[in-house]
């Protein structure tokens, strides 16, 4: 599998990426023998970059995620884990994360929200310690949403000197929207920016604020929610779309996009994960995995050869933008 360089950057990105909150236990239980199988059927497919975070199960990903890399070589994958949520112990557990976190483990700890430069210090240091690593390859400032200056004048300048100290090697933003990470871009000198569910086949939303800036400037884009958390995947009545059920009229959108690509023999899923890399910006698409067979299916459609007529016939029906670049035809280039 191709690996890609992050910016001007030491760092570097497989085409596909490993998202480890399923294995953090997202939305349901996943045992541990199943988490380390799916790590294992990442590695055996080629990718070699994994994705985690404090928040994703209360540091139950980054521990899995760190266990099962633990005997493989250190120079033959890539590691990225966020800052911005610490985990704080409460006195007592009550019951699960599910309602607050999305996560089905026990709520041991709550996440409170720091951007200072010492929030910063003691989240990596406490996500190498769960990971069992001495350095990670990318931290993100996860998603800053309503914290915007305190990530700008705080946190980023943190980042930044663990970068230059060697710490890491590429720096970034990773949010559910554009515009933030596009004032990064332009008023900041990272390398990254992981944007989940602005650039994909039902929502190219990031394009011309943020994907053209990066461009521009060198910065690389690593898109996460490409199935836009389920829509397409699996286009149906009741399917989500960025957290929520689905808006008829964006069910209806991604049926008709399903339509097309079975008229192409391209699986849906196929087509949603390889769209993104068609921009020359992005350097990698990010999936959420949870089981070997997810993985499996991950890596056979990365390399299914797509066929330009079913760009041609997205365009021709309004569901893609003349301006909106698409992956070359035919299987891909290692």
């Amino acid at each position: 599998m191709r690996r890609l360089p992050l910016g001007t950057s030491r760092a570097w990105t497989t085409e596909l990426s490993f998202g480890a909150a399923g294995i953090g236990n997202l939305a349901g239980v996943v045992d541990d023998g199943t988490a380390a199988a799916a790590v294992d059927a990442a590695w055996a497919g080629g990718i070699r970059t994994f994705d985690t975070a404090p928040h994703y199960g209360l540091g139950l990903s980054e521990r899995r995620l760190g266990a099962a890399l633990r005997d493989r070589p250190r120079p033959e994958y890539t590691v990225s884990t966020k800052v911005g949520r610490l985990l704080e112990p409460v006195a007592e557990v009550r019951g699960d994360d599910l309602a607050a976190g999305g996560f089905a483990v026990p709520a041991s700890h709550r996440r409170v929200w720091d951007f200072t430069a010492d929030g910063v210090r003691r989240s990596l240091e406490s996500s190498l310690h769960r990971l069992g690593l001495d350095r990670v390859d990318i931290v993100y400032l996860h998603d800053p949403d309503d914290h915007v200056s305190p990530a700008l004048t705080e946190a980023y300048p943190a980042l930044e000197r663990l970068r230059s100290e060697g710490m890491v090697d590429a720096i970034g933003v990773g949010m559910n929207s554009s515009a933030v990470p596009a004032r990064f871009v332009r008023e900041t000198d990272i390398d990254v920016v992981l944007l989940a569910g602005r650039y994909s086949l039902l929502d190219q939303s990031g394009l011309v604020d943020l994907l053209s800036e990066a461009l521009r400037r060198g910065v690389s884009i690593v898109v996460g929610g490409a199935f836009n958390s389920g829509l397409l995947a699996d286009p149906r009545p009741g399917a989500s779309y960025d957290y929520r059920p689905a808006p008829p009229e964006t069910l209806a959108r991604a049926l008709r996009i399903g339509e097309l690509c079975a008229a192409h023999d391209v699986p849906l899923r196929a087509a949603a994960a390889r769209f993104p890399l068609g921009h020359p910006a992005v350097a990698s698409v990010l999936l959420g995995m949870r089981s070997p067979d997810q993985v499996t299916d991950a890596v056979d459609n990365l390399d299914r050869p797509i066929p330009a007529g079913l760009w041609a016939a997205l365009r021709a029906e309004g569901l893609l933008g003349a301006d909106v670049p698409v992956p070359a035809a035919g299987v891909r280039e290692d």
